[in-house]
């Protein structure tokens, strides 16, 4: 089967859980696939880049692109922009008529043409042409609306949850009609491929799980397991884990020193933002790493990994990351979701500052619950979540797609 994957950016550096995911997939499908990656180039990429892309790719195809504004009064001026659009600003900035020629060139001239188009994330499915002579999958791997009702509701200045809201409902439409046009849709747990069947009405819908390099993520025996450690590891530019951090400093913290005067926190991950570099100022016990070139190490170090997330949607591949390293890791219920584990066996859930602190404290003096916990996470994600079997999954998701003779009706295009 040849299958040409679409997506916005290259894959490395691997320092996103879905960038992680992708990889890790592909690298597997292309024992039995031919695989063709379409992205978007804004004349960043590096050469580095574009070799290691032959680690997950037997074609790279790069269309010319003009990123948005980042930052400063140039980020200003487009998020104004943005309100007269029907598109949210986290998609509008991605419409490429050269990612969409590309991907209609390659689905419709020469004796190569793909057999099936996926779609990886919302965001360059507005770039998929409608009408193409082959199956389209969507690939979620969160659902993005959900992700906006939840920043909307732990927002604390009226005039941002404002905006959030909008942004929520905006977010909420495009994804629907999205989801509807494409011939399937794979989410990335049940919890979510419920949510596009009941929220949106969408019937071709499946899921496969989330993986974890059972081989990559061991404990390596070298490292030593720091007493009362907790460690967080993510990227630090993403909402929901600046969010989490923060509720986790200013709520949960204060509690667990009161009772372990030791405790330390590392928060390890890239691109921390200044509201994640502030939780150290005035904290000598907290530590911000920005990005490291491996996070096995301070894994390995954790007595307790937690996962405290308000907000987000999908599959945290950090838990199984952490599992894998054989740690006991206290997240809350969102946290977790989607992921096949139990509480009280292989990880711990609390949802509330005080039942969380409980919940790190325990661990932190049971070093023996902690090591039990570890082993039976490990031996968990072994078994059941090596990243084989779920590209085989994937891969039969995307077959039965491409065999299938009927094609739902297309949507309207969106307006810009």
């Amino acid at each position: 089967m040849h299958i040409l994957w679409v997506k916005n950016e290259l894959l490395h550096p691997l320092d996103k859980g879905g960038r992680i995911r992708t990889y890790e997939m592909l690298r597997r499908l292309r024992d039995h696939h031919r695989i063709t990656y379409v992205a978007l180039d804004d004349g960043t990429i590096t050469p580095e880049q574009r070799a290691r892309a032959k680690e997950y790719c037997d074609d790279l195809v790069l269309a010319p692109w003009r990123r948005a504004p980042l930052r400063g009064w140039r980020r200003a001026l487009a998020i104004v922009r943005n309100v007269f659009s029907s598109l949210p600003f986290a998609l509008a900035p991605y419409r490429s008529a050269a990612m969409m020629q590309v991907i209609r060139e390659r689905c419709t001239t020469g004796d190569d043409r793909a057999d099936v188009v996926v779609c990886d994330f919302l965001v360059p499915a507005l770039n998929v042409p409608h009408g193409l002579p082959c199956p389209v999958v969507l690939f979620q791997h969160n659902v993005e609306a959900m992700i906006w009702e939840r920043r909307t509701r732990v927002a604390r200045n009226p005039v941002m949850r404002l905006y959030m809201g909008e942004q929520w409902r905006r977010m909420r439409r495009v994804e629907r009609e999205q989801c509807l046009r494409f011939d399937h849709v794979v989410a990335v747990s049940p919890e979510d491929a419920a949510v596009f069947r009941q929220a949106y009405g969408v019937e071709r819908v499946s899921s496969v799980p989330t993986g974890v390099d059972t081989d990559f993520f061991r404990p390596s025996g070298t490292v030593s397991r720091k007493p009362a450690s907790i460690v967080f590891t993510g990227s630090m530019d993403w909402m929901p884990n600046e969010d989490g951090m923060d509720w986790f400093v200013e709520e949960i913290l204060p509690r667990i020193e009161r009772a372990e005067p030791e405790a330390t926190l590392t928060i390890v991950g890239r691109n921390p933002t200044a509201r994640v570099k502030a939780l150290a100022e005035g904290r000598p016990r907290v530590t911000v790493t920005g990005t490291v070139a491996d996070v096995r190490p301070y894994l390995e170090a954790a007595s307790v990994v937690v996962v405290p997330l308000r907000v987000g949607g999908g599959t945290r591949i950090k838990i199984y990351e952490a599992m894998g390293m054989e740690r006991a890791v206290v997240s809350t219920t969102i946290g977790a979701e989607g992921l096949d584990v139990q509480d009280g066996k292989h990880i711990i859930l609390a949802d509330d500052p005080a039942a969380f602190a409980d919940a790190v404290v325990g661990l932190l003096r049971s070093p023996e619950r902690a090591a039990d916990i570890g082993r039976a996470a490990a031996m968990h994600v072994r078994t059941n979540f090596g990243w084989a079997s779920v590209a085989e999954q994937f891969a039969e998701r995307c077959s039965t797609a491409a065999s299938r003779p009927e094609r739902p009706s297309s949507v309207m295009s969106l307006s810009s």
